[in-house]
Protein backbone atom coordinates (compact mmCIF):
# COMPACT_ATOMS: atom_id res chain seq x y z
CA UNK A 1 0.00 0.00 0.00
CA UNK A 2 2.99 2.53 0.69
CA UNK A 3 4.45 1.50 -2.85
CA UNK A 4 1.02 2.70 -4.77
CA UNK A 5 0.48 5.63 -2.32
CA UNK A 6 4.27 6.46 -3.70
CA UNK A 7 3.79 5.98 -6.86
CA UNK A 8 0.68 7.90 -6.95
CA UNK A 9 1.98 11.18 -5.74
CA UNK A 10 4.97 11.15 -8.30
CA UNK A 11 2.37 10.69 -11.09
CA UNK A 12 0.08 13.62 -9.45
CA UNK A 13 3.19 15.63 -9.02
CA UNK A 14 5.02 14.74 -12.60
CA UNK A 15 1.57 16.04 -14.64
CA UNK A 16 1.41 19.54 -12.68
CA UNK A 17 4.88 20.15 -13.68
CA UNK A 18 4.37 19.04 -17.17
CA UNK A 19 1.52 21.23 -17.27
CA UNK A 20 3.15 24.32 -15.37
CA UNK A 21 5.99 23.92 -18.31
CA UNK A 22 3.51 23.59 -21.31
CA UNK A 23 1.17 26.42 -20.17
CA UNK A 24 1.38 29.56 -22.45
CA UNK A 25 0.48 33.26 -21.00
CA UNK A 26 -2.74 34.27 -22.66
CA UNK A 27 -1.74 37.18 -25.31
CA UNK A 28 -3.64 40.61 -25.75
CA UNK A 29 -5.86 40.63 -28.83
CA UNK A 30 -6.06 43.73 -31.18
CA UNK A 31 -8.77 45.79 -32.86
CA UNK A 32 -8.41 45.42 -36.14
CA UNK A 33 -9.72 42.64 -38.86
CA UNK A 34 -8.46 41.03 -41.95
CA UNK A 35 -10.67 41.81 -45.67
CA UNK A 36 -11.65 38.56 -47.24
CA UNK A 37 -9.92 38.37 -50.62
CA UNK A 38 -12.27 36.50 -53.40
CA UNK A 39 -11.10 33.52 -54.38
CA UNK A 40 -11.06 32.82 -58.48
CA UNK A 41 -13.44 30.70 -59.25
CA UNK A 42 -11.84 26.83 -59.44
CA UNK A 43 -12.63 24.90 -62.47
CA UNK A 44 -12.85 21.10 -60.79
CA UNK A 45 -13.70 19.98 -64.45
CA UNK A 46 -11.39 17.15 -65.21
CA UNK A 47 -9.86 16.39 -68.44
CA UNK A 48 -7.75 12.89 -69.23
CA UNK A 49 -8.54 11.87 -66.03
CA UNK A 50 -6.74 14.73 -64.29
CA UNK A 51 -8.48 17.88 -62.51
CA UNK A 52 -8.12 21.33 -64.03
CA UNK A 53 -7.71 23.62 -60.95
CA UNK A 54 -6.26 26.58 -63.06
CA UNK A 55 -8.64 29.68 -64.18
CA UNK A 56 -8.77 30.39 -67.69
CA UNK A 57 -8.01 33.94 -68.29
CA UNK A 58 -9.56 34.77 -71.67
CA UNK A 59 -8.64 38.57 -71.21
CA UNK A 60 -4.98 37.74 -70.89
CA UNK A 61 -4.64 34.94 -74.06
CA UNK A 62 -6.43 38.19 -76.13
CA UNK A 63 -3.48 40.62 -74.94
CA UNK A 64 -2.16 42.75 -77.37
CA UNK A 65 1.45 42.46 -75.48
CA UNK A 66 0.96 38.44 -75.58
CA UNK A 67 -0.06 38.75 -79.07
CA UNK A 68 2.72 40.74 -80.25
CA UNK A 69 5.26 38.49 -78.54
CA UNK A 70 4.30 35.42 -79.84
CA UNK A 71 4.25 36.85 -83.43
CA UNK A 72 7.99 37.82 -83.40
CA UNK A 73 9.01 34.51 -82.15
CA UNK A 74 7.05 32.58 -84.77
CA UNK A 75 8.84 34.80 -87.19
CA UNK A 76 12.10 33.81 -85.35
CA UNK A 77 10.94 30.33 -85.28
CA UNK A 78 10.38 30.77 -89.16
CA UNK A 79 14.05 32.21 -89.63
CA UNK A 80 15.52 29.77 -88.01
CA UNK A 81 13.87 26.68 -89.43
CA UNK A 82 14.97 29.14 -93.05
CA UNK A 83 18.59 28.61 -91.57
CA UNK A 84 18.68 25.11 -91.67
CA UNK A 85 16.66 25.00 -94.79
CA UNK A 86 20.01 27.77 -96.20
CA UNK A 87 22.70 25.37 -94.65
CA UNK A 88 21.25 22.28 -96.16
CA UNK A 89 21.15 23.94 -100.19
CA UNK A 90 24.53 25.38 -99.72
CA UNK A 91 26.00 21.52 -98.32
CA UNK A 92 23.87 20.18 -101.90
CA UNK A 93 25.42 22.75 -103.89
CA UNK A 94 28.94 22.34 -103.06
CA UNK A 95 28.77 18.84 -103.44
CA UNK A 96 26.88 18.58 -107.17
CA UNK A 97 29.95 21.41 -107.72
CA UNK A 98 32.28 19.02 -106.80
CA UNK A 99 30.56 16.20 -108.26
CA UNK A 100 30.65 18.04 -111.67
CA UNK A 101 33.89 18.75 -111.88
CA UNK A 102 34.52 15.27 -111.85
CA UNK A 103 32.61 15.02 -114.45
CA UNK A 104 34.54 17.89 -116.20
CA UNK A 105 37.90 16.40 -115.52
CA UNK A 106 37.23 12.73 -116.60
CA UNK A 107 35.10 13.22 -119.67
CA UNK A 108 37.97 15.65 -121.13
CA UNK A 109 40.41 12.51 -120.24
CA UNK A 110 38.67 9.78 -121.62
CA UNK A 111 37.70 11.55 -124.56
CA UNK A 112 41.35 12.76 -125.38
CA UNK A 113 42.50 9.23 -124.78
CA UNK A 114 39.79 8.12 -127.50
CA UNK A 115 40.20 10.17 -129.87
CA UNK A 116 44.23 10.00 -129.84
CA UNK A 117 44.28 6.31 -129.51
CA UNK A 118 41.82 6.06 -133.12
CA UNK A 119 44.08 8.73 -134.57
CA UNK A 120 46.85 6.62 -133.65
CA UNK A 121 45.47 3.42 -135.08
CA UNK A 122 44.71 5.10 -138.21
CA UNK A 123 48.19 6.70 -138.70
CA UNK A 124 49.68 3.41 -138.33
CA UNK A 125 47.29 2.22 -141.09
CA UNK A 126 48.74 5.12 -143.68
CA UNK A 127 51.85 3.38 -143.12
CA UNK A 128 50.91 0.66 -144.68
CA UNK A 129 50.19 -3.42 -143.82
CA UNK A 130 48.29 -6.67 -144.75
CA UNK A 131 44.65 -6.38 -145.57
CA UNK A 132 43.66 -8.47 -142.00
CA UNK A 133 45.83 -5.62 -140.42
CA UNK A 134 43.97 -2.91 -142.18
CA UNK A 135 40.32 -4.01 -141.48
CA UNK A 136 40.89 -4.80 -137.80
CA UNK A 137 42.29 -0.58 -137.43
CA UNK A 138 39.70 0.24 -139.64
CA UNK A 139 37.17 -0.93 -137.69
CA UNK A 140 38.51 -0.21 -134.27
CA UNK A 141 39.35 3.19 -135.17
CA UNK A 142 35.87 3.95 -136.07
CA UNK A 143 34.31 2.43 -133.05
CA UNK A 144 36.46 4.94 -131.35
CA UNK A 145 35.90 7.93 -133.16
CA UNK A 146 32.13 7.44 -133.47
CA UNK A 147 32.23 6.97 -129.41
CA UNK A 148 34.23 10.21 -128.86
CA UNK A 149 31.64 11.66 -131.33
CA UNK A 150 28.68 11.07 -129.20
CA UNK A 151 30.90 12.41 -125.73
CA UNK A 152 31.71 15.08 -127.05
CA UNK A 153 28.00 15.95 -128.02
CA UNK A 154 26.87 15.17 -124.94
CA UNK A 155 29.98 17.00 -123.04
CA UNK A 156 29.01 20.36 -124.88
CA UNK A 157 25.46 20.33 -124.19
CA UNK A 158 25.71 20.08 -120.61
CA UNK A 159 29.20 22.39 -120.26
CA UNK A 160 30.74 20.85 -117.24
CA UNK A 161 32.78 23.62 -116.65
CA UNK A 162 29.77 25.66 -116.79
CA UNK A 163 27.85 23.84 -114.05
CA UNK A 164 30.63 24.09 -112.03
CA UNK A 165 30.41 27.73 -111.73
CA UNK A 166 26.89 27.61 -111.66
CA UNK A 167 27.29 25.53 -108.21
CA UNK A 168 29.98 27.95 -107.34
CA UNK A 169 28.20 31.09 -107.54
CA UNK A 170 24.97 29.22 -105.62
CA UNK A 171 27.06 28.44 -102.67
CA UNK A 172 28.40 31.61 -102.38
CA UNK A 173 24.89 33.45 -102.60
CA UNK A 174 23.31 30.94 -100.52
CA UNK A 175 26.27 32.01 -97.37
CA UNK A 176 25.36 35.28 -97.91
CA UNK A 177 22.10 35.11 -97.51
CA UNK A 178 23.18 32.82 -94.15
CA UNK A 179 24.43 35.81 -93.45
CA UNK A 180 22.06 38.54 -93.73
CA UNK A 181 19.48 36.06 -91.82
CA UNK A 182 21.97 35.30 -88.95
CA UNK A 183 22.78 39.20 -88.47
CA UNK A 184 18.96 40.02 -88.38
CA UNK A 185 18.06 37.68 -85.92
CA UNK A 186 21.82 38.99 -83.48
CA UNK A 187 20.87 42.62 -83.79
CA UNK A 188 17.15 43.19 -84.63
CA UNK A 189 13.24 41.42 -83.70
CA UNK A 190 12.72 40.22 -86.84
CA UNK A 191 9.27 40.39 -88.44
CA UNK A 192 6.61 38.81 -90.71
CA UNK A 193 8.30 40.69 -93.49
CA UNK A 194 11.37 39.80 -92.76
CA UNK A 195 10.84 36.37 -93.42
CA UNK A 196 8.52 36.66 -96.20
CA UNK A 197 11.44 38.91 -97.99
CA UNK A 198 14.12 35.69 -97.26
CA UNK A 199 11.42 33.17 -98.30
CA UNK A 200 11.46 35.28 -102.13
CA UNK A 201 14.91 35.26 -101.73
CA UNK A 202 15.62 31.53 -101.10
CA UNK A 203 13.34 30.70 -103.95
CA UNK A 204 15.16 33.54 -106.31
CA UNK A 205 18.13 31.69 -105.61
CA UNK A 206 16.44 27.87 -106.83
CA UNK A 207 15.22 29.71 -109.72
CA UNK A 208 18.34 30.91 -111.46
CA UNK A 209 20.60 27.87 -110.00
CA UNK A 210 18.80 24.89 -110.40
CA UNK A 211 20.27 21.70 -109.51
CA UNK A 212 18.50 19.41 -112.15
CA UNK A 213 19.92 18.74 -115.59
CA UNK A 214 16.69 17.69 -117.38
CA UNK A 215 13.93 20.31 -117.80
CA UNK A 216 15.19 22.98 -116.08
CA UNK A 217 18.94 23.45 -116.84
CA UNK A 218 19.74 26.67 -117.91
CA UNK A 219 20.64 27.52 -121.65
CA UNK A 220 24.21 26.91 -122.30
CA UNK A 221 24.15 28.84 -125.33
CA UNK A 222 21.88 31.32 -125.67
CA UNK A 223 21.71 33.92 -129.14
CA UNK A 224 22.88 36.66 -126.52
CA UNK A 225 24.14 37.15 -122.87
CA UNK A 226 21.32 37.66 -120.46
CA UNK A 227 22.52 38.57 -116.95
CA UNK A 228 21.89 36.27 -113.91
CA UNK A 229 18.94 37.24 -112.17
CA UNK A 230 19.25 35.99 -108.27
CA UNK A 231 17.05 38.20 -106.49
CA UNK A 232 13.64 38.65 -106.39
CA UNK A 233 11.78 41.13 -108.46
CA UNK A 234 12.06 44.80 -106.83
CA UNK A 235 8.57 46.52 -106.93
CA UNK A 236 9.51 50.03 -108.42
CA UNK A 237 8.00 52.85 -106.48
CA UNK A 238 6.03 55.68 -107.48
CA UNK A 239 6.79 58.71 -105.64
CA UNK A 240 3.35 60.21 -104.19
CA UNK A 241 5.29 63.05 -102.79
CA UNK A 242 7.96 65.85 -104.00
CA UNK A 243 11.21 65.66 -101.91
CA UNK A 244 12.53 68.82 -100.44
CA UNK A 245 16.22 69.15 -98.50
CA UNK A 246 16.08 71.43 -96.01
CA UNK A 247 19.61 71.92 -95.75
CA UNK A 248 22.49 69.88 -96.55
CA UNK A 249 21.49 66.80 -94.41
CA UNK A 250 17.76 65.44 -94.71
CA UNK A 251 16.55 63.01 -92.43
CA UNK A 252 17.81 59.47 -92.16
CA UNK A 253 21.24 60.51 -93.76
CA UNK A 254 20.17 61.48 -97.30
CA UNK A 255 21.14 64.73 -98.63
CA UNK A 256 20.98 65.88 -102.42
CA UNK A 257 24.48 65.62 -102.98
CA UNK A 258 24.23 62.23 -102.09
CA UNK A 259 21.20 61.22 -104.08
CA UNK A 260 23.32 62.72 -107.09
CA UNK A 261 26.33 60.47 -106.45
CA UNK A 262 24.10 57.35 -106.14
CA UNK A 263 22.54 58.88 -109.99
CA UNK A 264 25.90 59.17 -110.88
CA UNK A 265 27.26 55.70 -109.69
CA UNK A 266 24.01 54.03 -111.62
CA UNK A 267 25.18 56.06 -114.78
CA UNK A 268 28.61 54.89 -114.33
CA UNK A 269 27.87 51.40 -114.00
CA UNK A 270 25.59 51.38 -117.14
CA UNK A 271 27.91 53.09 -119.48
CA UNK A 272 30.73 51.27 -118.27
CA UNK A 273 30.71 48.24 -116.04
CA UNK A 274 27.48 46.72 -117.77
CA UNK A 275 28.58 47.02 -121.29
CA UNK A 276 32.14 46.18 -120.88
CA UNK A 277 30.62 42.51 -119.26
CA UNK A 278 27.97 41.85 -121.70
CA UNK A 279 30.53 42.88 -124.51
CA UNK A 280 33.09 40.42 -123.25
CA UNK A 281 30.28 38.06 -121.92
CA UNK A 282 29.05 37.73 -125.99
CA UNK A 283 32.43 37.16 -127.15
CA UNK A 284 33.03 34.00 -125.11
CA UNK A 285 29.44 32.91 -125.99
CA UNK A 286 30.40 32.96 -129.45
CA UNK A 287 33.70 30.97 -128.84
CA UNK A 288 32.26 28.92 -126.94
CA UNK A 289 29.80 27.80 -129.63
CA UNK A 290 32.40 27.78 -132.42
CA UNK A 291 34.53 25.36 -130.42
CA UNK A 292 31.41 23.13 -129.57
CA UNK A 293 30.43 22.85 -133.15
CA UNK A 294 33.95 22.21 -134.00
CA UNK A 295 34.80 19.01 -131.65
CA UNK A 296 31.89 16.99 -133.23
CA UNK A 297 32.14 18.24 -136.38
CA UNK A 298 36.26 16.96 -136.49
CA UNK A 299 35.85 13.42 -134.50
CA UNK A 300 33.08 12.74 -137.02
CA UNK A 301 34.92 13.38 -140.11
CA UNK A 302 37.59 11.30 -138.84
CA UNK A 303 35.05 8.66 -137.79
CA UNK A 304 34.02 8.49 -141.78
CA UNK A 305 37.58 8.82 -143.22
CA UNK A 306 38.38 5.84 -141.05
CA UNK A 307 35.54 3.86 -142.14
CA UNK A 308 36.79 4.69 -145.58
CA UNK A 309 40.18 3.21 -145.27
CA UNK A 310 40.94 -0.09 -147.52
CA UNK A 311 43.79 -1.51 -149.30
CA UNK A 312 43.30 1.09 -152.19
CA UNK A 313 43.15 4.02 -150.45
CA UNK A 314 44.33 3.06 -146.81
CA UNK A 315 47.24 6.35 -146.67
CA UNK A 316 44.72 9.45 -147.36
CA UNK A 317 41.81 7.86 -145.79
CA UNK A 318 43.71 6.84 -142.62
CA UNK A 319 45.48 10.79 -143.15
CA UNK A 320 42.91 12.57 -143.16
CA UNK A 321 41.31 10.74 -140.45
CA UNK A 322 44.31 11.08 -137.78
CA UNK A 323 44.46 14.52 -138.55
CA UNK A 324 40.96 15.41 -137.86
CA UNK A 325 41.37 13.18 -134.83
CA UNK A 326 44.71 15.31 -133.87
CA UNK A 327 42.68 18.62 -133.94
CA UNK A 328 39.10 17.61 -132.36
CA UNK A 329 41.62 16.49 -129.30
CA UNK A 330 43.01 19.88 -129.49
CA UNK A 331 39.66 21.95 -129.72
CA UNK A 332 38.10 19.70 -127.27
CA UNK A 333 41.33 20.49 -125.07
CA UNK A 334 40.73 24.20 -125.35
CA UNK A 335 37.11 24.20 -124.85
CA UNK A 336 37.06 22.39 -121.78
CA UNK A 337 40.28 22.46 -120.23
CA UNK A 338 40.53 26.29 -120.79
CA UNK A 339 36.87 25.91 -119.38
CA UNK A 340 35.68 28.51 -122.04
CA UNK A 341 32.04 27.70 -120.52
CA UNK A 342 32.89 29.21 -116.83
CA UNK A 343 34.27 31.65 -118.56
CA UNK A 344 30.88 32.87 -120.26
CA UNK A 345 28.84 32.18 -116.95
CA UNK A 346 31.45 34.32 -115.09
CA UNK A 347 30.72 37.47 -117.33
CA UNK A 348 27.30 36.55 -117.15
CA UNK A 349 27.51 36.53 -113.30
CA UNK A 350 29.25 39.78 -113.70
CA UNK A 351 26.47 41.18 -115.40
CA UNK A 352 24.11 40.35 -113.12
CA UNK A 353 25.81 41.61 -109.50
CA UNK A 354 25.93 45.26 -111.93
CA UNK A 355 21.95 44.71 -112.45
CA UNK A 356 21.55 44.07 -108.98
CA UNK A 357 23.71 47.09 -108.03
CA UNK A 358 21.84 49.49 -109.98
CA UNK A 359 18.35 48.28 -109.21
CA UNK A 360 19.10 48.52 -105.90
CA UNK A 361 19.97 52.07 -105.92
CA UNK A 362 16.89 53.45 -108.15
CA UNK A 363 14.55 51.22 -106.40
CA UNK A 364 16.10 53.36 -103.18
CA UNK A 365 16.45 56.82 -104.56
CA UNK A 366 12.73 55.95 -106.10
CA UNK A 367 11.00 55.78 -102.33
CA UNK A 368 10.41 59.47 -101.79
CA UNK A 369 9.74 58.86 -97.86
CA UNK A 370 13.10 59.10 -96.30
CA UNK A 371 12.36 57.43 -93.15
CA UNK A 372 11.42 54.38 -95.15
CA UNK A 373 14.74 54.32 -96.96
CA UNK A 374 17.93 52.43 -95.34
CA UNK A 375 20.07 54.83 -94.12
CA UNK A 376 22.27 57.02 -96.30
CA UNK A 377 25.22 56.68 -94.59
CA UNK A 378 25.15 53.46 -94.37
CA UNK A 379 23.78 52.81 -97.94
CA UNK A 380 26.72 54.40 -99.31
CA UNK A 381 29.27 52.49 -97.84
CA UNK A 382 27.41 49.21 -98.65
CA UNK A 383 27.96 50.34 -102.43
CA UNK A 384 30.99 51.41 -101.38
CA UNK A 385 32.30 47.82 -100.55
CA UNK A 386 30.70 46.22 -103.12
CA UNK A 387 32.48 48.12 -105.72
CA UNK A 388 35.74 47.33 -103.60
CA UNK A 389 35.72 51.58 -103.13
CA UNK A 390 36.34 53.63 -100.31
CA UNK A 391 34.02 56.21 -99.68
CA UNK A 392 36.03 59.09 -100.98
CA UNK A 393 37.31 56.79 -104.03
CA UNK A 394 33.08 56.71 -104.86
CA UNK A 395 32.57 60.53 -104.66
CA UNK A 396 35.07 61.01 -106.96
CA UNK A 397 34.04 58.77 -109.53
CA UNK A 398 30.41 60.42 -109.14
CA UNK A 399 32.62 63.75 -109.66
CA UNK A 400 34.06 62.53 -112.83
CA UNK A 401 31.34 61.19 -114.23
CA UNK A 402 29.24 64.04 -114.01
CA UNK A 403 31.61 66.44 -115.54
CA UNK A 404 32.12 64.25 -118.58
CA UNK A 405 28.57 64.56 -118.84
CA UNK A 406 28.40 67.92 -118.80
CA UNK A 407 31.24 67.99 -121.02
CA UNK A 408 30.15 65.38 -123.56
CA UNK A 409 33.19 63.44 -122.79
CA UNK A 410 32.90 59.37 -122.44
CA UNK A 411 34.21 58.10 -118.68
CA UNK A 412 37.28 56.51 -118.83
CA UNK A 413 36.88 55.03 -115.43
CA UNK A 414 35.05 51.36 -114.18
CA UNK A 415 32.49 51.71 -110.97
CA UNK A 416 33.89 48.89 -110.12
CA UNK A 417 37.32 47.80 -108.90
CA UNK A 418 36.50 44.14 -107.86
CA UNK A 419 36.19 43.09 -111.57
Amino acid sequence: MASLQASTFLLSSSSKQIHATLSVPKLPSFGFSVPKVPLPSMDLSTRDGFINTIPLEKNAISSPLVHDSSSVSMATIQLYAMLESIADRVEMHHNVGQQRENWNTLLLNSINMITLTAATMAAVTATGGAGASVFGLKVTSTLLFSAATGLLVLMNKIQPSQLVEEQRNATRLFKQLQREIETLLAIGSPCKEDVKDAMEKVLALDKAYPLPLIGVMLEKFPESLEPTVWWPKIQSRKPNKEKHFNGKVESNGWSEELEMEMRQVVEVIKRKDSEDYERLGNRALKMNKVLAASGPILTGIAALGSASMDSSNAPWAAIIAAVAGALASAVNTLEHGGQVGMVFEMYRNNAGFFKHVQESIESTLSESDMDKRENGELFEMKVALQLGRSLSQLRDVAKRSSYSRMEGSAIDEFASKLF
